[in-house]
């Protein structure tokens, strides 16, 4: 594999940047940008790079959200939880599945994704839920600020199932998905399901990454992986930082054309 040390750890530090300061954990970046950058690597070692990221990053950023205390740790355990089949399950299929299979799908979930950040930035795509309340919670954070939701504990599980399995599937992270799924869906405050959606990265990534250590996909690219994840842990603690000062929403309808553009490129070439 090309690339120094540095632009490696460069390219993590950007990463983990932006992945914390919208709670994605940012591998819905790396996974595009591996597949161009090593076009002749093999699915389950892009995904073993990625996830690996994603739980350097998310850890780095649980722990500057859990100074804030924004993160609702009843619910993160139990979507945590959730989430360690679907990771399991999609670890082990991103094995299988053949490199011109893995870019088609990995390039509609893109442009999905493109899609809702544009449309929505700053609130996802989802319809906001009304349905059955099963679940409240009530906390302050480190600044006084109260948070009172609630919202239905089964939709959030089968939720966090879904987003483990795509997640380890494709080694996207999953927050792309799970911060305006809680918002929208959950009724989370914005900020809580950023911090919430931090932790639950973390346990994902962590389950998915064992698995590929398991069946050998990771020792093959280890040095990107390890290198990338330096950067990652930094910059996440910037993200964090920056997370309560700043709006993210035109950077995110840019980083939404981005990925537009890449997925549309995955499609056509395969």
């Amino acid at each position: 594999m090309t690339g120094s040390v540095l632009e490696l750890l460069s390219l993590g530090f950007l990463i983990g940047a932006f992945g914390t300061l919208i709670g994605a954990g940012g591998g819905f970046i790396l996974v595009p940008v591996l597949v161009l950058l090593y076009p002749d690597m093999k699915p389950d070692v892009v995904t073993s790079i990625s996830l690996t990221v994603v739980f350097l990053n998310a850890c780095s950023g649980s722990f500057a959200y859990a100074r804030m205390k924004r993160i609702d740790y009843k619910s993160a355990l139990v979507f945590g939880l959730a989430t360690l089949p679907g990771s399991v399950i999609g670890a082990l299929l991103t094995g299988v599945i053949p490199q011109h299979y893995f870019n088609l799908l990995l390039g509609v979930v893109l442009v999905v994704i493109a899609l809702f950040l544009f449309v929505k930035p700053g609130e996802g795509a989802f319809v906001r839920s009304h349905g059955r309340v099963t679940t409240h919670r009530h906390f302050v954070d480190a600044s006084g600020t109260a948070y009172d939701y609630a919202f239905n504990l089964k939709t959030g599980i089968f939720l966090s199932f879904f987003v483990g399995f795509l997640s380890s599937l494709l080694g996207i992270g999953g927050g792309i998905i799970h911060v305006p799924a809680l918002t929208s869906l959950l009724n989370f405050p914005a900020h809580v399901a950023t911090a919430t959606s931090h932790f639950v990265l973390a346990l994902m990534a962590l389950t998915g990454t064992i698995v590929h250590l398991a069946t050998g996909s990771l020792q093959a690219g280890l040095r990107t992986a390890l290198s990338i994840g330096g950067g990652v842990v930094v910059g996440a603690q910037l993200g964090a930082f920056l997370s309560h000062k700043i709006q993210p929403k035109g950077i995110i309808r840019a980083l939404a054309v981005a990925l537009l553009l890449v997925g549309c490129r995955l499609l056509i070439t395969g």
